[in-house]
């Protein structure tokens, strides 16, 4: 089984769980995911089967969509709930316009600090190992592309810890914890995350996604693979390089592929595109387009992700 599920995470499960069950539920060993999500959140979480998990680092790259609520008054260091609360304000002079206003500095390519509860690693080490070990290190800036930001409905204003509801769409690496932090910060009043839910990876949405249970009964029913989206589906934004079947077994021994062994050709590649190479019978990798210096006709493609057989 070759190919991807989008999930519906509950809250309370990490994304490893979820990754767990997959495997448990279908009786497989290769299963992995495109992102992760904290375990307190909720939403679209993206399942790599078999030899998809390859692949995962080409969907990870997706934007991502979000809705998330913002507390105003309270910070805590991790940035959400699930910390004790480390400073307390009175927000109560807040009002919806000076956060509507406000998200105006928080759109386009913004810096962030990593909060200490993130997966990246710093010297070889995961953030939230050490934040467990109870220890704190300076961690870089990162940038982070904000590509849409808008205020969808407040509540609570003219009291001490008003809340807000965002919307939002942002790259690969965006912390929204850590938005919703430096947001409180602009403010004069600190905030936290209070939920989150991630209601898009690309275009695989929320609306779309699968309950844990209904995997279950899918599965029991034969029918789950109605809902596994494939590889070809998956990585369709690559531009399709049809292989001939004589050349099958040489791409998937990750020899480069030249134009003798190709079907049929997309137009207007640019050196270092990346390609799907597809043969009779579906996709056989990822491919790095390249062109002989003696000969800028003579089209190359260099496999860089094969898929197992």
């Amino acid at each position: 089984m070759n190919g991807f599920i989008n999930i519906l995470k509950p809250p309370g499960m990490t994304s490893h769980d979820v990754v767990n069950f997959v495997r448990r539920t279908l009786g497989i060993k290769k299963a992995g995911h495109t992102g992760t999500l904290d375990p307190g959140a909720a939403g679209v979480l993206l399942i790599c089967l078999g030899g998809a998990t390859r692949l995962a680092g080409y969907l990870s790259d997706e934007d991502k969509e979000y809705r998330a609520e913002i507390t105003f008054g309270l910070t805590t260091l991790s940035g959400d709930t699930y910390d004790e609360i480390t400073n307390e304000k009175d927000a109560s002079f807040l009002s919806e316009d000076e956060v509507r206003s406000v998200l105006t500095y928080f759109r386009g390519k913004i810096t962030q600090v990593p909060p200490m509860t993130s997966a990246i690693k710093i010297n070889g080490k995961k953030l939230y190992r050490l934040a467990r070990a109870g220890l704190t290190v300076d961690r870089p800036g990162r940038i982070a592309d904000i590509k849409y930001l808008e205020f969808i409905s407040g509540s609570g204003w003219g009291t001490p810890h008003p809340r807000a509801l965002l919307q939002m769409v942002c790259s690969k690496g965006a912390y929204v914890r850590t938005l919703c932090l430096d947001i409180g910060d602009k403010l004069g009043c600190g905030a936290l995350m209070s939920f989150l839910v991630r209601t898009g990876v690309g275009p695989y949405k929320i609306s779309d996604a699968l309950t844990l249970e209904e995997v279950q009964s899918l599965n029991t029913n034969n029918t789950l693979m109605d809902k596994v989206i494939s590889i070809d589906q998956a990585l369709s934004e690559l531009p399709a390089v049809f292989v001939k079947n004589g050349a099958v077994p040489a791409v998937l021994s990750g020899a480069k592929l030249y134009l003798p062994g190709i079907d049929q050709l997309p137009k207007g590649l640019n050196e270092g595109d990346r390609v799907r190479l597809v043969g009779p019978e579906g996709f056989l990798a990822v491919a790095e387009t390249s062109f002989d210096p003696q000969d800028v006709e003579r089209v190359i493609f260099k496999p860089v992700c094969v898929l197992p057989r």
